[in-house]
């Protein structure tokens, strides 16, 4: 389910299409990144690292490389910029994403699967806010990347961004959540979780007495 069609600029949830780009490039699949191609996508995702970042965004030979990656992907509403950072997205296309990231049927390898994974899940505390906050009871995995800044077009109101995964007992719920226009990181922090929280609370009760769902 998404909602609006609304294009946003991805901030730092791109670290993780471009993680995806990076791992498709492998040869043959499934390949394991050479070590310090892995330190590098480890700070990109767990700490949120920029340099990080811009190291394998000219790895995987910046736009071009993501551009080429999406149509494998399945992401049809993603145009990167010169600047990683300054991508822009829908919520629906962060969607196809997460789904090609986690979907046995995917184009990703399981073990590549489980890598970005296990990086989502190993976010750094203070970074671990969004659609976590709408974990339901029953310690759920979480697996999040989130991505926040000002944006001077929008005279340096806030723009934040969170995705990810939430596995529950009897549900795999996958969301994205993309906001700006908001004075203060802090406010798009609360308002992102806000909305987090009520989706899957309106979801669970929708799904009740249903098996395994992703939404």
């Amino acid at each position: 389910m998404t909602v609006g069609t609304r294009r946003f600029e991805t901030a730092s949830i791109v670290k993780v299409n471009i993680l995806a780009a990076l791992l498709l490039r492998q040869r043959p699949p499934g390949r394991a990144l050479a070590a310090d191609t892995r330190r590098l996508a480890e700070a990109m995702i767990v700490s949120s690292d920029n340099a990080a970042a811009e190291a394998l965004w000219d790895r995987i030979d910046g736009a071009g490389g993501l551009i080429a990656a999406n149509r494998t992907l399945g992401l049809r509403e993603t145009k990167p910029s010169p600047h990683w950072g300054r991508t822009t997205t829908t919520a629906a296309d962060q969607l196809r994403l997460l789904t090609a990231l986690t979907s046995p049927t995917g184009p990703l390898t399981p073990t590549d699967r489980t890598f970005v994974m296990g990086l989502m899940k190993k976010v750094i505390p203070e970074q671990r806010w969004g659609i976590t906050a709408a974990r339901g009871s029953g310690n759920p995995s979480a697996y999040v990347k989130n991505g926040w800044d000002t944006a001077d077009a929008d005279g340096g109101r806030w723009l934040v961004n969170s995705i990810g995964r939430i596995v529950e007992p009897r549900q795999d719920w996958l969301v994205a959540v993309l906001s700006d226009h908001h004075v203060s990181q802090q406010e798009g922090v609360r308002v992102v979780e806000k909305v987090a929280t009520y989706v899957l609370k309106e979801l669970r009760a929708a799904t009740a007495g249903d098996g395994p769902a992703a939404g």
